[in-house]
Protein backbone atom coordinates (compact mmCIF):
# COMPACT_ATOMS: atom_id res chain seq x y z
CA UNK A 1 0.00 0.00 0.00
CA UNK A 2 1.05 3.58 -0.61
CA UNK A 3 1.10 6.62 1.66
CA UNK A 4 -1.00 9.68 0.79
CA UNK A 5 -2.10 13.01 2.24
CA UNK A 6 -5.62 14.11 1.30
CA UNK A 7 -6.73 17.66 2.08
CA UNK A 8 -10.20 19.03 1.44
CA UNK A 9 -11.81 22.43 1.91
CA UNK A 10 -15.46 22.45 2.95
CA UNK A 11 -17.85 25.39 2.53
CA UNK A 12 -17.72 28.09 5.20
CA UNK A 13 -21.42 27.93 6.08
CA UNK A 14 -21.24 24.31 7.29
CA UNK A 15 -21.32 23.54 11.00
CA UNK A 16 -18.33 21.79 12.54
CA UNK A 17 -20.50 18.69 13.09
CA UNK A 18 -21.17 18.51 9.34
CA UNK A 19 -17.45 18.75 8.60
CA UNK A 20 -16.79 15.96 11.11
CA UNK A 21 -19.42 13.83 9.35
CA UNK A 22 -17.70 14.43 6.01
CA UNK A 23 -14.39 13.35 7.57
CA UNK A 24 -16.01 10.17 8.93
CA UNK A 25 -17.46 9.42 5.48
CA UNK A 26 -14.00 9.77 3.92
CA UNK A 27 -12.58 7.46 6.60
CA UNK A 28 -15.30 4.89 5.85
CA UNK A 29 -14.58 5.03 2.10
CA UNK A 30 -10.90 4.33 2.73
CA UNK A 31 -11.65 1.51 5.19
CA UNK A 32 -14.18 -0.10 2.82
CA UNK A 33 -11.54 -0.19 0.08
CA UNK A 34 -8.84 -1.86 2.16
CA UNK A 35 -6.92 1.14 3.48
CA UNK A 36 -6.60 2.95 6.77
CA UNK A 37 -6.49 6.54 7.96
CA UNK A 38 -3.28 7.03 9.92
CA UNK A 39 -4.08 10.53 11.22
CA UNK A 40 -6.73 13.22 10.86
CA UNK A 41 -6.14 16.93 11.41
CA UNK A 42 -8.90 19.51 11.45
CA UNK A 43 -7.28 22.88 10.77
CA UNK A 44 -10.51 24.78 11.36
CA UNK A 45 -12.17 27.65 9.54
CA UNK A 46 -9.51 29.70 7.73
CA UNK A 47 -9.53 32.54 5.22
CA UNK A 48 -8.60 31.65 1.65
CA UNK A 49 -6.34 33.71 -0.57
CA UNK A 50 -9.19 34.29 -3.04
CA UNK A 51 -12.90 33.55 -3.35
CA UNK A 52 -13.88 30.08 -4.53
CA UNK A 53 -17.54 29.56 -5.41
CA UNK A 54 -18.46 32.73 -3.47
CA UNK A 55 -16.68 31.48 -0.32
CA UNK A 56 -14.02 33.62 1.37
CA UNK A 57 -13.32 31.05 4.09
CA UNK A 58 -13.33 27.26 4.29
CA UNK A 59 -13.02 24.43 6.81
CA UNK A 60 -9.66 22.71 6.18
CA UNK A 61 -9.22 18.99 6.93
CA UNK A 62 -6.17 16.80 6.26
CA UNK A 63 -6.13 13.01 6.27
CA UNK A 64 -2.93 10.95 6.31
CA UNK A 65 -3.67 7.68 4.53
CA UNK A 66 -2.06 4.26 4.08
CA UNK A 67 -4.16 2.83 1.30
CA UNK A 68 -4.17 1.24 -2.16
CA UNK A 69 -4.54 3.53 -5.20
CA UNK A 70 -8.05 2.19 -5.92
CA UNK A 71 -9.28 3.60 -2.60
CA UNK A 72 -7.87 7.02 -3.49
CA UNK A 73 -9.64 6.90 -6.84
CA UNK A 74 -12.96 6.14 -5.11
CA UNK A 75 -12.41 8.84 -2.48
CA UNK A 76 -11.65 11.46 -5.14
CA UNK A 77 -14.64 10.37 -7.24
CA UNK A 78 -17.03 10.84 -4.32
CA UNK A 79 -15.32 14.07 -3.26
CA UNK A 80 -15.70 15.50 -6.76
CA UNK A 81 -19.50 15.13 -6.68
CA UNK A 82 -19.92 16.48 -3.13
CA UNK A 83 -21.23 20.04 -3.40
CA UNK A 84 -20.05 20.92 0.12
CA UNK A 85 -16.38 20.47 -0.82
CA UNK A 86 -14.98 23.45 -2.74
CA UNK A 87 -11.44 22.08 -3.29
CA UNK A 88 -9.44 18.95 -2.57
CA UNK A 89 -5.95 17.64 -3.22
CA UNK A 90 -4.33 14.25 -2.77
CA UNK A 91 -0.59 13.77 -2.90
CA UNK A 92 1.52 10.64 -2.64
CA UNK A 93 4.28 10.88 -0.02
CA UNK A 94 7.32 8.72 0.72
CA UNK A 95 6.65 8.79 4.45
CA UNK A 96 4.34 10.55 6.85
CA UNK A 97 5.64 13.41 8.94
CA UNK A 98 6.00 12.60 12.64
CA UNK A 99 3.82 14.68 14.94
CA UNK A 100 1.54 17.52 13.86
CA UNK A 101 1.70 19.07 10.40
CA UNK A 102 3.25 22.47 9.73
CA UNK A 103 -0.20 24.11 9.87
CA UNK A 104 -0.84 22.81 13.38
CA UNK A 105 2.66 23.74 14.59
CA UNK A 106 2.14 27.26 13.18
CA UNK A 107 -1.05 27.70 15.25
CA UNK A 108 0.65 26.60 18.45
CA UNK A 109 3.62 28.89 17.82
CA UNK A 110 1.26 31.82 17.20
CA UNK A 111 -0.52 31.20 20.51
CA UNK A 112 2.78 31.20 22.42
CA UNK A 113 3.83 34.52 20.89
CA UNK A 114 0.56 36.19 21.93
CA UNK A 115 0.86 35.17 25.60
Amino acid sequence: MALYEHIFLARQDLAQAQVDTMTEEATKIIADNGGKVVDTENWGLKSMAYKIQKNRKAHYVMLRLDTPPAAIAELERLTRVNEDIVRYMTIKVDEHEEGPSAMMRKEKRGKKERN
